[in-house]
């Protein structure tokens, strides 16, 4: 089960805090490829690739915070329901929704949602969504 924390940064080692500096040089197009970005900020691209996906900076305005997430579906009736309706249990606010056609019986979607009136936190969010019949690897994408 994946868990996640908030903390200091001063607790961590120095390439976290460059991988997302590169990541952020990267979304906001200042570059366009990794190799600029991992060499502005000095660590390497095997550094960047082993943590971009499990490393995010804490948003300093909470009203604004958004997560995504992939889940794949089993195409069944009702199953895309459950899982908006676990999400608005839980508070969530949907921003987005893209599903992809099923292939063999499963279909790949992507939601995005406001997580700033959240109840409970983002690892009781996901362990509610693996427990749905029809669902299997839920995956937190990114969390702003």
């Amino acid at each position: 089960m994946e868990k996640y924390y908030i903390v200091d940064s001063s607790m961590l080692p120095d390439v976290i805090e460059k991988v997302i500096a590169a990541r952020t040089l990267l979304e906001n197009g200042s570059v366009k490829q990794v190799s600029e970005a991992v060499k502005q900020v000095g660590i390497s691209r095997g550094t960047y690739y082993k943590y971009k996906d499990l490393v995010y900076a804490a948003d300093s305005q909470p009203a604004t915070r958004k997560a995504v997430i992939s889940l794949m579906l089993h195409h069944s009736r009702g199953v895309l329901s459950e899982v908006l309706a676990a999400l608005s249990h839980a508070e969530a606010n949907i921003l987005t929704i893209n599903q992809n056609i099923p292939i063999h019986e499963w279909a790949s979607v992507t939601i995005s949602f406001d997580v700033s009136s959240l109840t409970g936190t983002l690892d009781d969010l996901t362990a509610a969504l693996k427990s749905l019949t029809g669902v299997s690897d839920v995956r937190l994408l990114a969390v702003e």
